[in-house]
């Protein structure tokens, strides 16, 4: 990838729209990519319990945190 604000970051800062962590796999960045996968889809999944149903802002953090962090994301040379 180039450096912030390439086409390559836009392209995966619109698949971590779609997925979250796609964009950072992407990149090539596997662990963040678990991370940010496992956090947003487990909050979601968990917030679809009566009993946790107040884990769904966690999750949507972590799904706009991994879709600003594909589009700001500049390798280091």
């Amino acid at each position: 990838m180039s450096g912030q604000g390439s086409g390559g970051n836009v392209i995966a800062a619109i698949c971590s729209f779609f997925i979250p962590g796609l964009g950072q796999l992407v990149q090539g960045r596997i662990l963040a990519a678990l991370a940010f996968f496992i956090i947003a889809t487990g909050s979601y999944t968990l917030s679809l319990t009566v009993i946790l149903i107040f884990m769904w802002p966690i999750g949507a953090i972590a799904h706009i945190w991994s879709i600003i962090s594909a589009a700001k994301y500049r390798a280091i040379d």
